[in-house]
């Protein structure tokens, strides 16, 4: 005879789970980044990343998505150029820490799509997610505002497992908001004027994902 004492687990244990995983695989190099700042008196500096790594919980009782993504500094090339992406990565860390230790993080919940997914095709989806850069929040505590499509392909029609096909866009990222830049790096400071112009502090991030079914 089972105690009363068990049964409100066994209930739960038995309950069916309604949250799907999905992941972002960064080893497959379609999961991309790509961030563009662009000073209207100086440069236009492209940061990119092919090693997108997420991980998803779908719930299909509430239809919204949850989970955490993140990218390697190290991951990370400015322009293509050895020496633009070493002093970025000077520029995240503060020089306060090995670049090997620091990811870009962004962490959301409850995101819900603007209606029910429908295969193949594009629905819009917008949220407010908090990012972290080598461990440091937005300086106001603040979330960046995202918006994008979501596409669900059925298993079959891209591999063998259900994937969902993610396009997300942040505009007016600020990098002074994570103090990421010269003013915060150790042998920077008597650049920092010069490079007020040169290097803009706002860009776009936009991200290509593909969330697949573990």
């Amino acid at each position: 005879m089972i105690p009363r004492s068990l049964i409100p687990c066994l209930a739960l244990l038995a309950a069916p789970v309604s949250a799907e995983e999905l992941m972002v695989d960064p080893s497959v190099g379609n999961n991309t980044m790509t961030a563009v700042f662009d000073a209207k008196l100086g440069e236009r500096i492209t940061a990119n990343s092919s090693a997108v790594d997420c991980a998803l919980q779908w719930d299909d009782k509430t239809a919204t998505a949850s989970g955490r993504c993140s990218v390697p500094l190290k991951s990370i090339r400015v322009d293509n150029e050895d020496t633009k992406t070493e002093h970025f990565w000077q520029w995240a860390t503060n020089k306060k820490m090995d670049p090997k230790g620091c990811r870009f993080v962004a962490q959301f919940a409850g995101i819900k799509p603007a209606q029910a997914l429908v295969a193949e095709q594009a629905v819009p989806f917008s949220a407010e997610v908090g990012f972290e850069v080598c461990g440091r929040k937005r300086d106001d505590g603040g979330k960046e505002k995202v918006s994008g499509t979501v596409v669900l392909l059925p298993a079959g029609s891209y591999g063998s497992s259900k994937t969902l096909r993610i396009r997300a866009k942040v505009d007016g990222f600020r990098r002074d908001r994570y103090k990421v830049g010269p003013q915060w790096t150790d042998g920077w400071l008597a650049r920092v004027q010069s490079l007020a112009k040169v290097v803009a502090e706002e860009g776009t991030i936009e991200l290509n994902l593909f969330a697949k079914a573990k």
